[in-house]
């Protein structure tokens, strides 16, 4: 454990699409940190404004200051600055193993957009560095950190309706409309199977650890890659975990997420699409109730969590680069057993 320290975190952010602008406005609301960097090769706006959208995006405009704020369109002219103290790489997913090397390697601790890479090679790799470098690479695996998402894991953990019988996990969108050309092509991106379906993969392991096999079914779409899924987790025993990912969904339908978990004594079923009644309990013996959750989303969450970890001396464990890796390599044997039609061993 290292020393604890006062003083904020500097951030350097490297990438202004959606998800860069996403986190900037995460870390606008984090009292540990502060935005001194960021880094963009085409989208660096002279009047500093940045509009917020996505798949659960706001539409909101944030500004940015660059009388206080460095802009860069290299990121390594931008780690030669020692103001900045974490790198958060939100750029394409196959620059992301490049970035996170170098940045480590300068002495940067790291937030790293999911997929960490495109390859669990690649990741492996990045985890290596972090290792011989001693610092921090944490994979934003925001659903970590998602209020109805933690209700779950808390629920499982402290055993509170029983023993955890099901599981089923939905995440279902029609294509991204921001990025079409990194998104678009499947052999740069994962297709909806790596960049969204990797959510729910990740979560399954953080609730049940690595499975031991997954059987999977579904079909190239957008991207050229898995653009919709279905898999079964196996893990040796009566325990039934599912979950589904797409980007199959027509123009119109949007974004959405969802769960049910089977308990033995509770039903908890979470919908994004039901607004205030997003997540539901039905109790055995007791009327249905809604679950009123804290306010804050999964990105502001999962961002003060790495600050803190750099303001407190610590190294991240809810969340760690070898979840990030795993989840990957899971996501790797999803899509063979979809082309081998067989249960993939892990």
């Amino acid at each position: 454990m290292k020393e604890k320290r006062t003083k904020k975190v500097g951030v350097g952010v490297v990438g202004l699409g959606f998800m860069g602008v996403t986190h900037i406005n995460a870390y606008q609301k984090i009292q540990g940190a502060e935005i001194v960097a960021v880094c963009d090769a085409i989208r660096i706006p002279e009047n500093g404004n940045l509009k917020i959208d996505g798949n659960i995006g706001t539409g909101t405009t944030l500004k940015l200051d660059f009388t206080k704020i460095k802009a860069y369109r290299d990121y390594s002219e931008m780690l030669k600055n020692p103001d900045v103290e974490l790198v958060d790489i939100c750029v394409p997913t196959a620059a992301h193993p490049e970035i996170a090397i170098a940045a480590m390697e300068s002495g940067k601790d790291v937030v790293c957009e999911k997929p960490m890479a495109r390859t669990s090679e690649l990741a492996q790799k990045m985890v290596e560095v972090s290792k011989r470098t001693d610092k921090i690479l944490m994979p934003a695996m925001c659903i970590r950190f998602w209020p109805e998402w933690s209700f779950l894991k808390n629920a499982d953990s402290k055993a509170d309706f029983g023993k955890l019988l099901a599981l089923r996990i939905q995440r279902v969108s029609q294509p991204p409309g921001w990025s079409k050309g990194t998104y678009s092509d499947g052999g740069k991106s994962g297709g909806a199977l790596l960049d969204l379906h990797i959510h729910d993969t990740d979560f399954v392991q953080f609730i049940f650890g690595k499975p031991k096999a997954v059987y999977s079914t579904g079909f190239p779409f957008f991207s050229g890659a898995i653009d919709h899924i279905v898999t079964q987790y196996d893990y040796g025993n009566n325990l039934v975990v599912w979950a589904e990912g797409s980007w199959a969904m027509m123009e119109g339908f949007g974004f959405n997420m969802s769960y049910t978990a089977i308990f033995e004594n509770a039903t908890v079923d979470y919908d994004s699409s039901r607004g205030k009644d997003a997540l539901k309990l039905y109790e055995r013996g007791k009327q249905p109730q809604t679950i009123t959750t804290s306010d804050e989303d999964g990105y502001v969450e999962e961002l003060k969590y790495i600050v803190n970890c750099i303001l407190n001396g610590g190294k991240p464990s809810i969340v760690t680069a070898e979840d990030g890796a795993m989840a990957i390599k899971i996501c790797e044997a999803e899509e063979r057993s979809v082309y081998s039609k067989e249960k993939i061993m892990l």
